[in-house]
């Protein structure tokens, strides 16, 4: 957030849904409300969006903390920006920049909150090591998609189903043996150090109190005590230095480190010979935004539970444990209470101590069920199955090579250099700029809205907005950092028809005409490619970090039915390796290949948008040089009138 942000008028935006009896809020709106109430933070203008029957009774009033004045809003009133997103939001009052999606008003709200009151230091260990927590989008993040997505989503199912036997949910489920996995924090081989050295220290009192000479309780190195980790004092001393180790990071002063040296016994322990550090919250030892966004989630399934508690919460001991922990955050009983969250006295059995070592052999077995004793590696035979069945590269030339923006006769601020590049970067990014800009220029129309997606520190968007001026330019950016600069640059050139929406591409779902996106990253580029034929838009994408590109829950490859037909998705996966290799610092012959696997790769992109009635042709940029990766993707819906050629 910029300096000065802090005197301008904060609006919030939520949504407000005929749910469930009492429960009125849908979840994202009550994890917002809670967050607000753990930060004490009345400096932000909170408004609930209705949808349908939703101000039917006051119920939802009862949800809301007192020192937090709520607005109802219509739809019809929401700013344009606004409109074009899923709630929740935030924004500046006439403002042109945007924040939407769970996680991305949660962080801001968090980094606001600092700045009214810097001493919080309980609030600003929730964004985690480097604060970074919740900041990938879900298609990269596990932890993102998991409380973005999956578990408000798994919960309002859960709580919706009310008749007949109810299953616990896959996603619970999941959540649940994720806790069961080993710990992995910074400076975690230290903390498990000080964990040997209790056990160490306990095993000694007991072999004391039995009258025998409990000595260093060192025969081999650490083994010895690790195999004493399962026996009786496991929960209660071990469950309290990492209860401790986690705790003190919510102190509202800083806590100095120790700096004692372990004892020689200790030290000479091999790491691989630790004790494993247990789930204290959500993502390890600390409590974080995770665990923020989980609670009321939790809160509401188990509350639900009626009858079925019992058994269900012998399936859930981790969970169960994991909610009573969170009771124990200062401050979090009353932020809770005040949104009508009352907390409950779980039971909390003790949690399994096989659970890691089931992970650990469940993990062994699927890397196992993997293994294709007939699959062969490498480019080559892959290209070469690919050819038998008449499938090879195809690029189509450029239609308008000759077309540059005048650089020269162009404001400052709109030139790439401005955008921290040196200045031979910059030149390269003016001739990518070139290739994607004189394409647009000849599919736009006055009026059209155009999104730049993955839009970094808006290079791409920046000039369309001022070559364009006819046209509604929208930078869909998750990077605060990238989009703060653009915005920077548009100030100063007085642009007025441009918006930065802050959020994860799902979150976008205005109308409009054509998307562009400058080497979006791996998915990133499919996803992109769905925005557009979801939305009926033509698009000019140039991909990139084809090695990045996955199976996800949605995206699966290969794409076409086409590819599907001849290759498997680990063939697929060996191009996409094989594409990132196009640096020129690489042999020509291995350039050569790389680039026929990137022609491949977005062919089978091209006609996967084919089969949704597009034309798409892929073309390369001019000069090879501006880019290792220099493909384009270029499409349009044969229902529009827009011209895919000069």
């Amino acid at each position: 957030m910029k300096k000065g942000d802090l005197h301008d008028e904060c609006l919030l935006y939520l949504e407000l849904s005929h749910y469930l009896e009492d429960r009125i809020l849908p979840l994202h709106t009550s994890i917002v409300l809670f967050l607000l109430s753990y930060c004490d933070n009345p400096s932000i203008n909170v408004f609930f969006v209705p949808v349908k029957d939703s101000l039917k009774g006051p119920l939802w009033k009862k949800r809301v903390p007192s020192n937090i004045p709520v607005t109802i809003l219509s739809e019809e009133e929401l700013p344009p920006v606004v409109r074009s997103c899923r709630l929740p939001a935030v924004m500046e009052r006439n403002g042109n920049f945007c924040r939407a999606g769970l996680a991305v008003v949660l962080r801001y709200i968090i980094q606001r909150a600092c700045d009214v009151d810097s001493n919080r230091r309980d609030v600003s260990e929730l964004l985690g090591f480097k604060k970074t927590c919740l900041k990938a989008c879900a298609e990269v993040s596990q932890w993102t998609k998991l409380c973005e997505i999956s578990i408000p989503l798994a919960v309002e199912s859960f709580l919706r189903n009310n008749q007949g036997h109810r299953a616990i949910p896959s996603e619970i489920l999941h959540l649940e043996q994720k806790l069961g996995e080993p710990v992995r924090v910074h400076n975690d081989d230290k903390i498990r150090r000080q964990k040997l050295k209790q056990w160490s220290r306990d095993k000694n009192k007991m072999l004391i109190k039995k009258g025998s000479d409990g000595g260093s309780g060192f025969s081999n190195e650490g083994a010895d005590i690790i195999k004493y980790l399962s026996e009786e004092s496991k929960e209660s001393e071990n469950a309290s230095l990492e209860l401790r180790t986690a705790l003190s990071k919510l102190s509202m002063e800083h806590i100095p480190a120790v700096t004692r040296r372990e004892q020689c016994c200790i030290r000479k322990v091999k790491s691989t010979d630790l004790p494993p550090l247990e789930h204290v919250f959500a993502e390890g030892l600390y409590f974080t935004l995770t665990d923020v966004v989980l609670f009321p989630c939790l809160h509401y399934f188990f509350v639900s539970l009626g009858d079925c508690e019992e058994q269900m919460l012998k399936a859930l001991p981790l969970l169960s444990r994991w909610y009573q922990r969170v009771q124990e955050v200062p401050r979090l009983k009353e932020a809770a209470g005040s949104c009508g969250i009352h907390v409950l006295d779980l039971p909390a059995p003790l949690p399994s101590s096989s659970m890691l070592i089931r992970n650990s052999i469940d993990y062994k077995h699927k890397m196992a069920e993997t293994i294709d004793p007939y699959f062969r590696g490498g480019p080559r035979p892959t290209m070469n199955k690919l050819e038998e069945n008449g499938i090879s590269a195809r690029f189509t030339p450029h239609p308008c090579p000759s077309l540059s923006q005048d650089w020269s006769n162009l404001p400052v601020a709109a030139h790439p250099i401005e955008g921290k590049l040196t200045s031979e970067r910059a030149l390269r990014k003016q001739q990518q700029l070139d290739n994607i800009i004189s394409i647009v220029t000849n599919l736009a129309k006055t009026g059209d809205t155009i999104v730049d997606f993955c839009s970094g520190g808006g290079h791409l968007g920046i000039v369309l907005a001022h070559t364009l001026p006819s046209c509604q330019v929208i930078l869909v950016e998750n990077k605060e950092e990238s989009l703060v600069r653009a915005k920077d640059r548009c100030d100063e050139l007085g642009l007025q028809n441009i918006w930065f929406l802050q959020t994860n591409l799902d979150y976008f779902t205005g109308p409009f005409e054509i998307g562009v996106a400058l080497h979006a990253c791996g998915v990133a580029t499919d996803m992109v490619i769905d925005h557009c034929i979801m939305a009926q838009a033509a698009f000019v994408i140039c991909p990139c970090c084809y090695g990045f590109i996955q199976n996800t829950v949605k995206y699966t490859f290969p794409r076409s039915q086409k590819f599907k037909n001849v290759l498997s998705n680990k063939e697929h996966m060996v191009l996409c390796r094989f594409a990132d290799q196009t640096a020129v610092q690489l042999p020509a012959e291995r350039q050569l290949i790389g680039k026929k696997c990137m022609g491949l790769v977005d062919l089978d992109r091209s006609w996967a948008a084919e089969e949704h009635g597009y034309t798409v042709y892929v073309t390369s940029m001019e000069p090879d040089s501006c880019s290792p990766k220099n493909n384009l993707i270029v499409g349009n819906c044969a229902a529009q009138s827009h011209s895919l050629t000069a």
